[in-house]
């Protein structure tokens, strides 16, 4: 096997990178951030990065390895402005049409971050011809396509980290992919008896496949199973953001929110955490909710003016789950679903037709999860209430 090194920021990137927009305090007394530490290990990696690249500007290694622990940081931490750091390094090969490998590869990782996909992709495609061997390419690539939903496609680029990278990270691809195209069952007893396999793997992967793990047992409808992985998540180590994302819906829809409440009250500043708390606030019936649902309104305002439109899932939930506007929020999940069909997209489109009472609005989703196969039991009475008395 090739010595390789992955990172699987990938596989959770476009939901861990949900970032804020500014955010005005509501007097000069409040606490806006707590800074980072200078003696926090991962900011004195940075300083010692960034001396390096000051004294050797054209240091692709450096800089790319900077890059990479940026990017990193934007997944665990939830702070977009990593994301700009991450691309300031890359500053004088950005622009390239043929960058180095290291740095079209970072490249694709940041355009997705953006949902320029099809940019992503030709990024991806074009160090594939360089470098058929190139893993963290071919697991970016993978990703990409699953969000578009193009299952095929995205097995294939799984296929080949059989002779490239750990098979634990082989297996969690290809069973990431069967889970959501008509295999739950068999891809989920496949990624647990590979891990039960390999109980020595890496924390950040650990923390990945537990997650995959939750999320699986959950469309299953076996509720234990996934709490039991989300709690095996979280006590690992400080979850990232699409960690906490993930484990708060399990509980949302649980009636669980004052645990959602005590788990998200300090992570307000991703815009999708927000969503959480705000949703759980309003069903412990905090009188902190309807504060936290207008910053969040206010931050989708800011967000729709600069023209920024990746976040348009969350902002559908907004509208629909805090507002009540069936109407607005099927329109932003008709536009989400034209980028993205994860099953989180699918869930949001039928919520919001089935509450504008819009078969017709839903018969596009409906026809993709019976070519997919995706099984879900959150969407079942969904499917049942669009379907009923009539096909859609």
């Amino acid at each position: 096997m090739r010595c390789i090194t992955l990172t699987i920021a990938a596989f959770m990137f476009l939901a861990a990178c949900a970032g804020a927009a500014p955010y005005e305090p509501r007097d000069g007394r409040q606490i806006v951030e707590h800074l980072p530490s200078r003696n926090d290990p991962a900011q004195r990696e940075f300083q010692r990065l960034r001396k390096l690249l000051a004294a050797r500007p054209d240091d692709v290694d450096t800089a790319s390895e900077l890059a990479q622990k940026y990017i990193n940081e934007a997944r665990n931490d939830g702070d977009p402005r990593y994301l700009g750091y991450a691309q300031a390094v890359l500053a004088q090969w950005w622009a390239q049409a043929e960058p180095p490998v290291k740095v079209r590869v970072l490249r694709a990782t940041l355009l997705q971050s953006t949902h320029q996909f099809p940019a992503a992709l030709a990024d991806l495609n074009a160090v594939l011809k360089q470098d058929r061997d190139n893993a963290q390419a071919w697991l970016t690539r993978a990703t990409v396509l699953q969000v578009q939903g193009q299952y095929a496609q995205a097995k294939n680029s799984c296929m080949h980290l059989y002779s490239l990278a750990p098979e634990l990270v082989t297996v969690t691809c290809l069973s990431n992919v069967a889970n959501l195209s008509g295999d739950a069952a068999h891809s989920y007893a496949l990624l647990t008896d590979a891990y039960q396999r390999d109980p020595a793997a890496d924390t950040g992967i650990r923390i990945w496949v537990m997650t995959l793990l939750a999320e699986m047992s959950a469309r299953r409808g076996d509720n234990a199973a996934a709490d039991q992985w989300y709690r095996q998540a979280m006590a690992l180590e400080s979850p990232d953001s699409y960690l906490l994302g993930s484990y708060a819906d399990f509980l949302l829809d649980r009636k669980r929110a004052a645990e959602v409440v005590t788990l998200l009250k300090d992570k307000t500043r991703v815009d999708a955490l927000l969503l959480r708390y705000a949703l759980a606030l309003r069903a412990v019936g905090a009188a902190e909710a309807k504060e936290q649902s207008l910053a969040l309104g206010q931050r989708f305002d800011a967000a729709m003016m600069r023209g920024d439109t990746v976040h348009q899932r969350e902002q559908a939930r907004y509208e629909l789950q805090l507002k009540g506007n069936a109407t607005a929020a099927l329109k932003l999940a008709q536009l989400n679903w034209e980028v993205q069909k994860e099953a989180a997209d699918v869930r949001i489109y039928l919520e919001a037709a089935v509450a504008a009472n819009n078969r017709q609005a839903a018969a596009p989703v409906l026809a993709w999860i019976r070519q997919n196969g995706l099984q879900d039991a959150a969407l079942a009475p969904l499917i049942a209430r669009l379907t009923a008395n009539g096909n859609a």
